[in-house]
């Protein structure tokens, strides 16, 4: 009989291919055949297991038998004397070399530690043996037909789920083993059947076929072997006996490969004598099953050389690609010029914030105003923030509340629309303003606070001076604590954007779009990415600087309130417009000198009218000392419009005093910032650290391109050598 080990020179060079991808690179996914061999308990899966071997062992795994997948690597070695026997070891993924005896120990310890539980991560075993196939067989948790109690029930039921897991694998072949019995019985082949209709990839092996002897006549036989119609012709289908032998007794009673020659010998001429025909009988014993499979395992490596090329291939793009990003790092953290990389690093990063600002398509990350507004409240619960109210007003409960109101009442147009960039600062001012517009004087001028605030002075005073310091007193700090708010947001907003700089700057790489930007913006992303030192010290001058965007936001806006509360009257002027600007259909000349002097005295007449209503109500304001309760009534009526006059002009401001005070500066500036950058001591021993780090990834990774171009070497010779041959 012929051997179930013999090879092709096709096999040779998958095995090897294999074994330096999955040793040598620590690939384990790999597109290689891959058999599962699924069937209930006790129908002989771990004695076909054996056969295929070649040898006999016993996977120890307690009464309640095996309860995770267990991966068979055979590797035929044909020089080999003795079988040798490894195990993957669980926590370092590294294969190591253990006496027979030792492995089934391990492996029955591995199934042990589950208890009455079941998992999916697999046992690793290789066997390297001169009697077996270059394959891989997963050997699966047999099914449970029967279960004593409601334990063993939920842990059948979990087995089979496992099981099925691997089935649906449309990459995985299977091998059904079942009793050589009724074939409208085999529970697990109907399995099989509903995942597998055309049985494309199920190979039935009906096992224990001597049991069956004595049922079969040359009436039946031939009608058995087939199922009795119900194996469909298009099944692979073999009825076999293997070895066994009596409880009790320490091993075979003799050689298992003569046992196994022996009991194929007698399958085969056991069904001639009873009339099977020549047409079935290439499905009855051993021989002709290890036959088949050393076809279909050559079929399946044939057809598995284009997969495995193109996943060198791939492999080998990774790889170089690896190690020039290795090594363009190691050339630029050189020490004559690492704090040059690093200040390029941060102004090609400072320079992509402007075109992100601009607007990027297809940009990550991104964010709608919930997630965005919910993430900055988190973020400042966490610092338990206090110099800034969070609410826009006490009457909102929460955030909830106030989310509620912008996208459902206030119905604000981009709520939703994930975005980052220009688009989101854009969205930001349209969310500050509404922030601001709820401000609010929170007291009502008291009859005390009217008449504390109308003191004697050298002069008179008046009661626009008691307006002007009530505003003071009452208006300038809500006011200045929800500036507060707006500077905080910008602050956010512009922290926020380092993940979106960086990835514009990594998915130029490659693109049409790269033209337009600079070169350097994929190379120094790739910097940034990879080195920890330099990625941190762009980003902390980055937060830098919008700290003190911040400060200087928060100050200049409050030197701009401090004014405006001292002389609201000169900030409550009105704008001076034109209102014929506004009829496009009208035909425009330039102005001659009379309609210049003319739109002056207009515009000017026109700036006064906030002030002028306002002049008129404090006149309205009574002076007698026995009407100063109707005095405080106008006098609070009076505040009251001011600060809503004052606060519109804010509110419609908020835009301008946020790119003039924070956005400008902040994109001017932060080049130069960039520029700036110094390294500490600390930064350059970690730098030192790093180039020896890098120096020893570069050395693995050269190691696994020399192995992949190897493996595609050798690849591409067989072919080369295979297309050489005259065809016969």
């Amino acid at each position: 009989m012929s051997g179930v080990g013999s090879k092709t020179e096709l096999l040779n060079v998958l095995g090897d291919v294999k074994a330096r991808v999955q040793d040598k690179l620590g690939v384990v996914n790999f597109p290689m055949p891959q058999f599962i061999l699924i069937g209930k308990q006790s129908v002989g899966k771990s004695r076909l297991i054996e056969a295929l071997a070649g040898e006999t062992f016993n996977f120890i795994s307690g009464s309640l038998g095996s309860r995770r997948p267990t991966v068979l690597e055979f590797r035929n070695v044909a020089s080999a004397k003795v079988s040798r026997w490894h195990v993957r070891d669980q926590k370092t993924g590294q294969w190591e070399e253990h006496p027979i005896e030792r492995v089934m120990k391990l492996v029955g310890q591995l199934h042990q530690e589950l208890g009455e539980s079941v998992s999916a991560d697999p046992i690793y075993v290789r066997i390297e043996s001169s009697g077996c196939v270059d394959m891989q067989i997963v050997d699966l948790p047999g099914f449970r037909d029967f279960a004593s109690n409601q334990s063993k029930q939920k842990l059948a039921g979990e087995i089979e789920e496992l099981d099925m897991q691997f089935m649906r694998d449309p990459r995985n072949v299977m091998l059904c083993v079942e009793q050589a019995g009724d074939a409208a019985t085999m529970s697990s082949l109907a399995k099989c059947r509903n995942l597998d209709p055309r049985f494309q990839r199920t190979i039935l092996i009906r096992n224990k076929l001597d049991k069956y002897y004595k049922d079969l006549t040359q009436d039946n036989v031939n009608k058995w072997v087939n199922g009795y119609g119900d194996l469909p012709e298009d099944l692979p289908r073999f009825a076999l006996t293997l070895p066994f032998w009596h409880d009790g007794a320490t091993g075979p009673p003799k050689p298992f490969r003569e046992m196994i020659n022996d009991k194929d010998a007698e399958d085969k001429a056991e069904m001639q004598r009873r009339g099977l025909s020549e047409k079935y009988l290439k499905t009855i014993g051993f021989s002709n099953f290890a036959a088949f499979m050393e076809r279909k395992i050559e079929h399946m490596f044939g057809e598995a050389i284009g997969p495995v090329l193109s996943n060198l291939r791939e492999l080998k793009e990774s790889a170089d690609s690896e190690f020039d990003g290795l090594s363009a790092e190691l050339q630029d953290t050189d020490p004559k010029r690492i704090i040059s990389t690093v200040r390029d690093c941060g102004v090609s990063f400072a320079m992509a914030l402007t075109h992100v600002m601009e607007g990027v398509l297809e940009l990550k990350p991104v964010q709608n105003l919930e997630e965005e507004l919910r993430e900055f409240h988190d973020y400042h619960h966490a610092l338990g923030s206090t110099h800034f109210s969070l609410r826009p007003s006490e009457e909102f409960v929460g955030l909830d509340d106030y989310i509620h109101y912008l996208r459902s009442e206030l119905q604000m147009p981009t709520f939703s629309v994930e975005v980052n960039g220009g688009a989101q600062f854009r969205r930001l001012m349209f969310e500050v303003e509404v922030f601001l517009r709820f401000s609010e004087i929170s007291d009502q001028a008291k009859k005390k606070d009217v008449i504390q605030a109308r003191g004697v002075s050298m002069t008179s005073l008046t009661w626009r001076d008691v307006v002007v310091k009530l505003l003071s007193n009452m208006a300038h700090l809500p006011l200045q604590a929800r500036v507060m708010y707006v500077g905080e947001r910008l602050k956010w907003f512009f922290q926020k954007q380092k993940d979106a700089i960086l990835n514009f700057m990594s998915s130029l790489e490659g693109t049409p779009a790269a033209n337009l930007f600079s070169p350097l913006f994929p190379r120094h992303a790739k910097l940034i990415s990879q080195n920890e030192m330099i990625r941190h010290l762009v980003y902390e001058t980055y937060d830098k600087a919008c700290q003190r965007q911040l400060k200087q936001f928060v100050d200049l806006f409050e030197d701009v309130l401090t004014a405006t509360f001292s002389n609201p009257w000169v900030f409550l002027k009105a704008a001076t417009t034109d209102d014929t600007a506004d009829d496009l259909q009208q035909d425009w000349v330039l102005p001659n000198w009379e309609d210049t002097q003319t739109r002056i005295k207009a515009e000017l007449s026109g700036r006064c009218s906030n002030e002028g209503r306002i002049s008129t109500l404090l006149l309205r304001i009574p002076e007698e000392s026995t009407r100063i309760d109707d005095a405080i009534e106008d006098v609070e009526q009076l505040v009251l419009r001011t600060y809503g006059f004052i606060r519109s002009q804010v509110c419609d401001q908020v835009e301008l005093f946020a790119e003039s005070f924070f956005k400008l500066p902040m994109m001017r500036r932060l080049e130069e910032d960039m520029a700036l950058i110094e390294l500490s001591e600390q930064d350059l021993a970690n730098y030192k650290v790093r180039r020896e780090r890098l120096e020893g990834e570069m050395r693995r990774a050269e190691e696994h391109r020399v192995e992949i171009d190897a493996c595609i070497s050798r690849i591409q010779g067989f072919l080369l050598t295979c297309a050489a041959r005259p065809s016969t």
